[in-house]
C-alpha cells in the first residue's frame, strides 16, 4: 500500500459538469445536481454535475436531427480531416483528460495513456475508413437493369456508456456511427462523466456541425429515455446483461430501432501442459487490469493438473506484489494500479469475495485496503463449487478464480458452461490443439498465447448473453449503417 492517504488537488483544471447539446454547453432543464467523490481518498471532487432528464432528451435529439441533416452535407473527405483533426485535439489535450480520469476514479497513467491513444487512433482509423465504406454493384441482368446495394446512416442514433473505460467505449461507439453518416446523443456513465464531458466540447473546435455529437449526464431514466424515443433510430448500450435487455425491451417496445448490446463477460484462459508458463501467468496476470473492471478479462484460468502447482505459485506471487502497489498517486507515472473505480462497486466486489470464502478456498487477498478510497486486494481463489458464484459471474474486480482439469474435453466443457461468450484465451505450444479451442470455444473473441481479444480493426462482439452486434473494423462502421437494394431499368 502506497504511503498514507493520497491529497489531490481538484482545482488543477476546470470540471465541465453541464450537458454538451447542439454544439455547447448546456444547462439542464431541471435544478438537479449530483455530487462525484473521488475513488482514491473519497474527497468530493465537484458537487455540480447536472442532472439531465427525459426532456433534455428530446431537446438533445432535435439537435442531432439538425446536425445529420448538416453532416450529409459535408464531403467524405472533409468529414476525414475533421475526425482527424479531433483525434489531434484529443493527443493536445491527453494531461487534462488523464487528470479527470485520475482524480475521479484514480485510474493509472498507464491504463489512461491507453484509453486516450486509442480515442485518437479510432477517430483517426474510421475517418480514414470512410472511403472505403461502400455497396456493391450486382452483375447486370439480361434486360439490361442494373442492381446495387448501397448503406445509408440511420439518421438520429443513441449510444450508452460505462464508467470502466468511458474514453475508449465512447470512441468504438461514436467514431464508427459519424463515419457512418448519423448524428448522436450519447448518455455518460452517471458515475464517471467527467472525461466524457470534456471530449465533447473538442467536436466544436474540431469542426463537426453543431448537434452531431451530443453528450447528456442522468440516471436510468435518460437512459430508458434514448431507447424508447420514436426519432432514434438505433442505440448502442455497454454494460450488464440485466440492463441490457431493460434497453432491448425498451426499443423493442417503441419503434424497434437497432440494438447493439456489450454485456460483460465471465472470460475463461486456459493453461495447457505445454504452457510457457512465465509467459502464460504474466498474460493473465492481465486480470488485474484496470483493477479487473474489464469485460473482456480472463477471470476463470483453467490449469492443466500437472502444471497447476507452479502456474497458481506463479498467480499467487503476481498478485501479491501487485497488491503491495495499491494506494498510489494516479498522478505519479510511477504508479501502476488503480482502485476500484467507485464506492458502490468495492461493496459490490467485497460482497462476491466474502460469498467466495464460503464457496472455495482462498488462496490471497481476499480484504479491502485503507480507511479510504475504494481499494481492493487482489484475490485469488482455487477448488470452487460448480456452482460457485465467483466462477459463474461477472464480479468486475480484481478476483480470479483457479480450477484444475486433465484433458481437452473437460476442460472445453467447463470453459463453455456459461452464459457468457465475449473472449477465451489459451496457451499452448500445440498449434493443433490451438486451432480445435479456437474452433470450439464459444466466444466471439479468442486470444492464444497472449492477453488480449482487442484490436480497433477487428470485430469486437460478444456471442451468447454477452451481446449482440459488432463494435470496431469495417464491421462496426457496418453496424451503423442499414443496407437499401436498388434496381435501375433505363
Amino acid at each position: 500500500m502506497g504511503g498514507g492517504v493520497v491529497t489531490l488537488d481538484f482545482t488543477q483544471h476546470h470540471i465541465p459538469t453541464q450537458a454538451f447539446i447542439g454544439g455547447e454547453y448546456v444547462d439542464c432543464k431541471n435544478a438537479e445536481k449530483h455530487e462525484l467523490r473521488s475513488s482514491v481518498n473519497d474527497e468530493v471532487v465537484t458537487s455540480d454535475v447536472q442532472w439531465a432528464s427525459p426532456e433534455d432528451v428530446d431537446t438533445a435529439v432535435a439537435a442531432a436531427e439538425s446536425g445529420f441533416a448538416a453532416w450529409g452535407k459535408v464531403s467524405n473527405t472533409q468529414k476525414r480531416d475533421i475526425m482527424v483533426k479531433f483525434a489531434g485535439l484529443v493527443r493536445e489535450n491527453a494531461s487534462k483528460i488523464a487528470w479527470l480520469e485520475a482524480v475521479l476514479v484514480g485510474k493509472d497513467p498507464m491504463i489512461s495513456k491507453f484509453g486516450i491513444n486509442e480515442v485518437a487512433e479510432l477517430f483517426t482509423y474510421y475517418g480514414n475508413v470512410i472511403h472505403q465504406f461502400h455497396g456493391q454493384v450486382q452483375t447486370p441482368h439480361d434486360d439490361g437493369s442494373l442492381e446495387f446495394v448501397i448503406r445509408q446512416p440511420f439518421g438520429v442514433v443513441a449510444a450508452i456508456t460505462p464508467f470502466n473505460e468511458p474514453l475508449l467505449i465512447f470512441a468504438m461507439k461514436v467514431a464508427p456511427a459519424v463515419a457512418a453518416g448519423n448524428a448522436i446523443v450519447l448518455k455518460a456513465s452517471e458515475q464517471n462523466p467527467l472525461s466524457t464531458l470534456f471530449l465533447a466540447s473538442l467536436t466544436k473546435e474540431a469542426g463537426f456541425p453543431d448537434g452531431v455529437i451530443n453528450v447528456l449526464t442522468g440516471g436510468a431514466d435518460v437512459g430508458s429515455a434514448l431507447a424508447a424515443h420514436m426519432k432514434i433510430r438505433m442505440i448502442s448500450f455497454t454494460g450488464s446483461i440485466g440492463v441490457g435487455k431493460l434497453v432491448q425491451q425498451a426499443a423493442a417496445r417503441s419503434n424497434l430501432k437497432k440494438v447493439t448490446l456489450e454485456l460483460g463477460g465471465k472470460s475463461p484462459v486456459i493453461v495447457f501442459e505445454d504452457a510457457d508458463l512465465e509467459r502464460a501467468s504474466k498474460m493473465s496476470a492481465a486480470f488485474l487490469a484496470l483493477n479487473g473492471q474489464g469485460c473482456l478479462l480472463a477471470t476463470r484460468m483453467y490449469v492443466h493438473e500437472d502444471v497447476a502447482q507452479e502456474m497458481i505459485a506463479r498467480m499467487k506471487a503476481i498478485a501479491e506484489y501487485v497488491g503491495s502497489t495499491l494506494g498510489s498517486n494516479p498522478l505519479e507515472s510511477s504508479t501502476t494500479t488503480s482502485p476500484l473505480f467507485n464506492h458502490r462497486q468495492r461493496d459490490v466486489v467485497m460482497k462476491y469475495i466474502e460469498e467466495g470464502k464460503k464457496e472455495a478456498t482462498l488462496l490471497t487477498g481476499g480484504s479491502s485496503v485503507g480507511e479510504k478510497g475504494c481499494y481492493v486486494q487482489p484475490t485469488i481463489f482455487v477448488n470452487p463449487s460448480k456452482s460457485a458464484k465467483i466462477l459463474n459471474e461477472e464480479v468486475f474486480g480484481p478476483v480470479l478464480t483457479i480450477v484444475t482439469f486433465k484433458d481437452e474435453q473437460e476442460v472445453l466443457d467447463m470453459a463453455n458452461d456459461t452464459e457468457y461468450g465475449l473472449a477465451a484465451y489459451v496457451h499452448t505450444k500445440d498449434l493443433g490443439r490451438a486451432l480445435r479451442f479456437t474452433k470450439d470455444l464459444q466466444a466471439g473473441m479468442v486470444s492464444v498465447n497472449s492477453a488480449m481479444a482487442y484490436d480497433r480493426t477487428r470485430p469486437f462482439g460478444g456471442w451468447k448473453q454477452s451481446g449482440q452486434g459488432y463494435e470496431n473494423g469495417v464491421a462496426g462502421l457496418e453496424d451503423w449503417s442499414q443496407m437499401k437494394s436498388v434496381l435501375l431499368a433505363i
